[in-house]
């Protein structure tokens, strides 16, 4: 990502589009609405959409799982914008610092011998896109994805 993406993101210059919601599961069909709206006009196709969809969905689930301790309330904010041929979307918390960029890869086949569910949320959202980076700052866990047009 280039510092002038993240700038962009940070001063919230025209083309920028932001939401902030709660932290909590009843908010993703808000985000999903807001993504869908912010990315009607790039030339996607469908696959490339319900991976964009799908990366956002997982993030916001760990978000509203985990970033917060129970009792807690927080929320998270959605940054979406375009810089050159790519799309950005970064999503803030100030909850647990949390960096998925560090998290190991699942072995696929033992979860699958195991049949154990979950746990495959960090791992769809950086293999479903093309580009990861996250940084704590301001006491605000801050990710942010890359899609190439």
């Amino acid at each position: 990502m280039t510092t002038q993406a993240l700038e962009r993101a940070a001063t919230g210059e025209e083309g920028t589009k932001e939401l902030r919601v709660s932290a909590n599961l009843k908010q993703i069909d808000r985000v999903r609405g807001f993504l869908k709206d912010a990315t009607a006009d790039l030339p996607f196709d469908e696959q490339d959409r319900l991976k964009i969809e799908l990366a956002l969905h997982e993030i916001c689930v760990n978000i509203a799982r985990y970033a917060y301790p129970r009792g807690r309330k927080g929320e998270m904010i959605v940054r979406i914008w375009r810089d050159g041929g790519s799309l950005f979307i970064e999503v803030r918390d100030k909850g647990i610092p949390f960096n998925p960029v560090r998290k190991k890869n699942p072995d696929l086949m033992v979860k699958l011998r195991r049949g154990v569910p979950g746990g495959l949320g960090v791992y769809f959202f950086k293999t479903l896109m093309d580009g990861l980076s996250y940084r704590r700052a301001g006491g605000q866990n801050i990710l942010t994805v890359r899609k190439v047009l």
